[in-house]
C-alpha cells in the first residue's frame, strides 16, 4: 500500500508546505521515522545523505512546536559543518512557510554580531555546528532550560572531526527530559559511545544507501579542461532544442549558477531560463519551480541544496555542470530525469580536478559513467593561469587525502626552481659519493676506520 504524507496526520500548514516543495510521496526513511517521533520516542537513524533524512526530522518537529512561543530556543538541531547546517535550516524554512516558527542558524567562519541579534529576538529552534552553539552559550546568549528536542545529524562526521567532548558538553547542559534523534552513515564505535550517552531505548531505523540510478537514465561524461570550454560544450548541446527542451544544470556552488544563468538569460533570453540557489528567497524559488514544471521555461540552473525534493516529470535531460563533491548527491541530481518510467539523459562535464569525484560515484554505484569525446564543433579554450593554479591544487589536496606523506607538485617544483636558480648563481651541488662496503678510502695518512 503506496504510503502519503497524509498518513501521518500533520496539520494543513505543514501538508500544503510539503505539496508546494514539490514532495509527492514519503522516502523509506520518513515512513520509517516520522510516526515514532509525532510519538514521542527517541530514534537513531542509519541512513545515507540523499535518502530524505533531514525531511524525517523536521517535519515531526515542526508539527509538536506548532508556533512561535517564549524567547527560548525549544529544540536544537547540531551539525558537524557549515553546509550541512545551511541545508537543513533551509528544509525548515521551506516546510515552515506557513507557520510563524521562529529559526536562528549558528556556525563560525563569520562574526557572532549578527547572531547574537538574531537570538535576543527570541527563537523556537537553533542549527548549529558544536563550537558556535558552545561560544555563544558560554556568552550568556542562549538559555537551554526550554529545550525538548535535540538533535544530532551526522553523527559519525561529528566523530571524525572531533567534536565529541564538545557534544559531551552539550550535553551537560541541556535538560535531561527531552526527546533525542541521532542519525548516523556508519555505526563506528564512537558513535556507539554517544548513542549511549544520548538516547534512551530508541527506536533503531535502517535504512539501506540509495545509490543506484534508476534504469530509464542514460548517463554521459564529458572531460573538459577549464570553465570556458563547459559553457562552449553547453551551447553545442543546446543547440539542439527539440531534444534539450526541459532541462536542469546543476552547479556546486551559487556563483558558479549565477554565472551559468547570465550567460543561458543573454544567450536565450530571460523568458527561458531561471536560477534556484539559498540567496533566492522563499517565493521566488517556489514561483521558478512553478514555471519550469508548467513548462513555461527550458532551463532550470540549480544547487543541490535548493533543488531538494524537486519532483518535475519529463526533464529531457540533467546537466551536471560541476561533479558533485558530496558523491550521493549525483544519483540524487541524475534522478531529477527518468521519472515515472520515462527516459532521460544525465550529462557530466569533469575537470581534471572533478576527474577524482568521478572515480568515486563510480565506486558507488557499481557501473561505469560511459565518456564521449567533445563534439570537433566545441572550442576547446586555454586553461587561464588562475583556473590551472587551483586544479592544480585542488589535485594535490586529493592526492594529500589519499596519501598523508605526499607533500605536493608545488612543494616539488618550488624545489626544482630553487636548484635551477642556484646553478645560476654559480653554486654546484656537492656530489655525493656511492656507498661503499664501508671501509673508508686513505687520504695522506692512515685512520681508523669508525
Amino acid at each position: 500500500m503506496q504510503v502519503s504524507f497524509e498518513d501521518f496526520k500533520l496539520n494543513k500548514q505543514i501538508l500544503d508546505a510539503i505539496a508546494e516543495a514539490g514532495y509527492t510521496e514519503p522516502t523509506e526513511i520518513q515512513q520509517k521515522a516520522i510516526t515514532p517521533l509525532l510519538a514521542g520516542q527517541d530514534v537513531m537513524g542509519i541512513a545515507q545523505t540523499g535518502t530524505g533524512k533531514t525531511a524525517a526530522f523536521v517535519l515531526p518537529l515542526l508539527m509538536k512546536l506548532k508556533y512561535a512561543q517564549g524567547m527560548d530556543p525549544r529544540a536544537l538541531i547540531l551539525s558537524p559543518t557549515r553546509e550541512l547546517a545551511m541545508q537543513i535550516e533551509e528544509h525548515i524554512r521551506l516546510f515552515s512557510t506557513y507557520l510563524d516558527l521562529r529559526t536562528v542558524l549558528l556556525y563560525g567562519g563569520l562574526g557572532p554580531k549578527t547572531q547574537k541579534e538574531q537570538l535576543e529576538k527570541g527563537c523556537d529552534i537553533i542549527v548549529a555546528t558544536p563550537g558556535r552553539f558552545l561560544d555563544l552559550y558560554l556568552d550568556g546568549y542562549i538559555n537551554t532550560k526550554s529545550l525538548k528536542f535535540l538533535v544530532m545529524d551526522e553523527a559519525d562526521k561529528m566523530m571524525d572531526m572531533g567534536f565529541i567532548s564538545k557534544i559531551h558538553r552539550v550535553l551537560e547542559i541541556v535538560p535531561r527530559k527531552r526527546q533525542n534523534l541521532l542519525f548516523s552513515a556508519t555505526m563506528s564505535e564512537l558513535v556507539r559511545k554517544i548513542a549511549g550517552d544520548f538516547l534512551a531505548f530508541p527506536t533503531v531505523i535502517e535504512v539501506t544507501e540509495q545509490a543506484t540510478p534508476a534504469k530509464t537514465v542514460s548517463q554521459t561524461l564529458y572531460r573538459v579542461p577549464n570553465l570556458k570550454t563547459k559553457i562552449n560544450l553547453l551551447q553545442h548541446l543546446f543547440k539542439d532544442d527539440e531534444a534539450f527542451h526541459r532541462v536542469i544544470v546543476f552547479c556546486k556552488t551559487k556563483e558558479v549558477a549565477d554565472n551559468v544563468f547570465g550567460y543561458l538569460d543573454r544567450k536565450y533570453g530571460e523568458d527561458n531560463v531561471r536560477v534556484i540557489h539559498a540567496n533566492k528567497g522563499q517565493n521566488t524559488r517556489i514561483n521558478s519551480i512553478n514555471a519550469f514544471k508548467s513548462g513555461e521555461i527550458r532551463f532550470l540552473v540549480a544547487t543541490d541544496v535548493a533543488a531538494r525534493g524537486l519532483d518535475v516529470s519529463n526533464v529531457s535531460h540533467v546537466i551536471n555542470f560541476d561533479v558533485p563533491i558530496v558523491i550521493e548527491d549525483y544519483v540524487h541530481r541524475i534522478g531529477r530525469t527518468g521519472r515515472a518510467f520515462n527516459k532521460g539523459d544525465a550529462i557530466t562535464f569533469a575537470n581534471p580536478a572533478e576527474e577524482y569525484y568521478v572515480e568515486k560515484i563510480e565506486k558507488l554505484i557499481r557501473q561505469s559513467i560511459p565518456v564521449a569525446e567533445l563534439p570537433e564543433d566545441v572550442f576547446v579554450e586555454k586553461t587561464p593561469f588562475d583556473e590551472r593554479q587551483t586544479i592544480a591544487r585542488e589535485i594535490d589536496n586529493q592526492k594529500k587525502k589519499d596519501n598523508p606523506d605526499f607533500k605536493g607538485a608545488f612543494h616539488e617544483k618550488k624545489f626544482i626552481i630553487k636548484q635551477k636558480e642556484a646553478l645560476k648563481s654559480g653554486y654546484k651541488p656537492k656530489k655525493t659519493a656511492p656507498k661503499s662496503s664501508g671501509v673508508k678510502k686513505k687520504k695522506g695518512k692512515k685512520f681508523k676506520n669508525s
